[in-house]
């Protein structure tokens, strides 16, 4: 879900589904189409960026997008309370080796 904005619409094709709301038409919601999980998402992943991390090469980049992720779908709003999360995120580790320097 996004905006009118003209780049978005090539998106359209690469998803299962893209709706838009006209900003420009003061129109913000329609029915269940809004744009303000993205914009909560893309707010929570910026302070993190800015605040905590501050530095993020770009091929690690998916990996702290993996982790806001986790963090999003997660949280409390949704009924996940830190030791759920915390259950959660050693549960993924579970069989995982990280590595800090790839073998030759």
């Amino acid at each position: 879900m996004t905006n009118e904005a003209a780049h978005y619409k090539r998106l359209g094709g690469e998803y299962f589904s893209h709706d838009t709301v006209n900003h420009a038409a003061k129109e913000y919601v329609r029915d269940e189409i809004t744009t303000n999980t993205v914009e909560g998402y893309y707010s929570i992943f910026k302070r993190g960026m800015k605040g905590v991390y501050q530095h993020c090469a770009e091929k690690h980049l998916h990996r702290y997008l993996s982790e806001f992720d986790f963090r999003y779908s997660n949280r409390v709003a949704l009924g996940v309370n830190d030791r759920e999360r915390a259950d959660l995120a050693v549960k993924g580790a579970a069989g995982k080796r990280l590595t800090y320097r790839q073998a030759n």
